[in-house]
């Protein structure tokens, strides 16, 4: 066995906290190294053998890290992943990798000139209710796919202090990653997109609500992000020309680790609300369990990559689609009009 690869996490709010520290911890093939934080009471009381340093800089000149992953607001990421691949540092970027589609272009252009690897947290390819979905799609049972609506909705009224809902695209630039990046991985490219964007809560700085419809030449796929949502009832609704799929219930992964369960312990990623599949004939209605949730994967693939075993579990080109529809959202909205791809 190779010995593991030593990962560096930039940042210690939820996403490192959460997400990058556990799953790469869990990884045999990577070593929980260092963590940058200007808070290591916080990260020692959680990982109390880990080292806590206060400056990324100190990571970049650092010869044993071999992997860098940024867990920092969302305006930080292109400078630091650009900072990581000049210093040859292998980089995974918590979603979006950018702020612009320029910026995101040059990240992947700099990738593949230094050869260094570029990879992107899209850990919900790996939902539970994703994975159900693509089951159900490649059954056939379904048919003709020709409406497909995918739909993060969550009920947060009150506008919090921080980073995300004080600056920026909102929504659309939070949760829209993931809903386009499932979509490009089932159907590919869109013909073309339409959004809306809203400011729905007393007091919003950035929209908290986002309705995009991507145009495909043998269906229509809509996509929905809010934050006043009581009634989340719907996290996909699929139909075909034999029947439909329906699924309420975000994956539990995240809501497991913020209660402390280890990756992979017994009851990890099951979903507890699995879909229903209703028959387009008899109009019967039937469950249509699927597997569990597996974040597992996208850092064994990392480890994978970094050994050149295979491609990334994400890779830098297919940032950069999700990138170029997010961009062509935000002109959507900004022109009120659908914008071609």
């Amino acid at each position: 066995m190779p010995k593991p690869i030593n990962v560096a996490v930039v940042g210690f709010g939820n996403a490192g906290k959460t997400f990058h520290a556990p799953l790469v911890a869990a990884e045999p093939g990577l070593t929980l190294h260092t963590v940058v934080s200007s808070r290591p009471d916080d990260v020692h009381a959680v990982w109390p053998d880990v080292r806590v340093i206060p400056t990324y800089e100190a990571v970049l000149a650092d010869p044993a890290i071999g992997l860098i992953v940024l867990a920092t607001p969302d305006a930080l990421h292109a400078s630091q992943a650009e900072a990581a691949l000049n210093a040859g540092k292998p980089v995974v970027v918590d979603k979006p990798f950018a702020l612009t589609l320029a910026d995101a272009r040059r990240l992947v252009d700099l990738s593949e000139t230094t050869g260094v690897l570029l990879s992107i947290f899209q850990n919900r390819r790996w939902d539970a209710d994703f994975l159900a979905l693509q089951a159900e799609l490649a059954s056939g049972r379904l048919g003709q796919v020709v409406t497909v609506e995918s739909r993060f909705d969550r009920h947060r009224p009150l506008v919090r202090d921080r980073w995300r809902e004080n600056d920026g695209d909102g929504v659309w630039m939070d949760l829209g990653p993931h809903l386009v990046d499932q979509i490009l991985t089932l159907f590919g490219r869109p013909e073309a997109i339409a959004c809306d964007f809203a400011i729905q809560r007393v007091g919003g700085q950035t929209p908290d609500w986002s309705h995009a419809v991507l145009r495909y030449p043998d269906k229509r796929v809509i996509l929905n992000a809010s934050m006043v949502c009581a009634a989340p009832d719907v996290r996909f609704a699929v139909h075909g020309t034999k029947g439909s799929w329906l699924k309420s219930g975000l994956d539990v992964q995240e809501d497991q680790s913020k209660a402390g369960m280890a990756v992979g312990a017994p009851g990890w990623g099951v979903d507890r609300k699995p879909g229903t599949f209703v028959d387009g004939e008899a109009g019967e209605r039937s469950p249509a369990p699927g597997p569990a949730g597996h974040y597992q994967a996208f850092y064994a693939g990392i480890a994978s990559a970094l050994r050149d075993d295979g491609p990334a579990p994400v890779t830098a080109r297919q940032a950069l689609s999700v990138m170029e529809v997010l961009d062509a959202g935000l002109r959507s909205n900004a022109s009120r009009r659908e914008i071609a791809l």
